[in-house]
């Protein structure tokens, strides 16, 4: 999954996609280095990061949806909590809602239900402003996994069945350097959940902390958490470095498969 933020704010890449021409171009670039969906975001979720009204996040992810549509055979994945932007997304040819406050906003669980796309829901306490303000957990892979087991059951009761999710354990939300490394190395604690993973780990601040590398220094990290997320059984990698991923990706299919 290649990353399109066509925000000003994003933590790596804010401002850089926000023009129709570039972020065309850069999900061409993403799709030809090997990416099978575009995720693409118009609300930034890192820390400390402001709050988007309904109509400035669709002017931003609408107009890319239907062109990426039209232009790229690729899903496109909207990164996005808003119930408005979920069902314009799917009317102009979207194929996974991305939401990283699994479907609580007010509305979401029906719109996204309406659409009949699939949906990804991960783990956050709080919102975006605030949610590394102290987070504590007693077992961080047991709550998240207890969190998204109850997020999964609203989609059901809202007519969202368990074939149509897919669970990310949210690394970098409302979690500290400890808690995303004891969620990444306890990983498999999900799977009895039944569902397939996503990994979102590219470029952030456990790899910057661990390795004391700002964020453009961050591309070797990321490969190496990609490797083992893969190994660990992640279905879905989002990152930023498509076509250096999907060599580790290729790579490690090739080993896995031998004879």
């Amino acid at each position: 999954m290649g990353i399109l933020n066509v925000t000003p704010d994003s933590f790596s890449d804010g401002g850089r996609f926000s023009h129709m021409d570039q972020a065309l171009r850069h999900a061409e670039a993403m799709v030809a280095a090997g990416a099978s969906l575009i995720d693409i975001g118009g609300e930034s979720t890192r820390p400390g990061a402001r709050a988007v009204s309904v109509t400035e996040e669709l002017e931003r992810v609408a107009p890319m949806v239907e062109a990426i549509n039209q232009r790229l055979d690729v899903v496109i994945s909207v990164d996005t909590s808003t119930p408005a932007v979920m069902r314009e997304a799917a009317r102009l040819g979207a194929g996974l809602i991305n939401d990283v406050r699994a479907l609580e906003r007010d509305g979401a669980l029906d719109a996204a239900a309406d659409t009949g796309l699939p949906v990804c829901l991960m783990h956050m306490r709080g919102e975006p402003g605030t949610m590394q303000d102290d987070p504590h957990y007693d077992d961080v892979s047991a709550e998240v996994t207890r969190y998204l087991e109850q997020r999964m059951a609203a989609c059901a009761a809202a007519g969202i069945p368990g074939e149509r999710v897919i669970l990310d354990p949210g690394f970098g939300f409302a979690k500290t350097l400890a808690h995303n490394l004891s969620l990444f190395k306890h990983m498999e604690a999900l799977y009895r959940l039944q569902r397939p993973l996503l990994v979102g780990v590219s470029r952030k601040s456990m790899i910057g902390l661990t390795l004391d590398r700002p964020v453009g220094e961050r591309l070797y990290g990321s490969l190496a958490l990609a490797a083992l997320a893969m190994t660990k059984g992640a279905s879905i990698l989002r990152v930023h470095d498509v076509a250096e991923t999907v060599d580790v990706v290729r790579m490690i299919a090739a080993v896995q498969h031998a004879e």
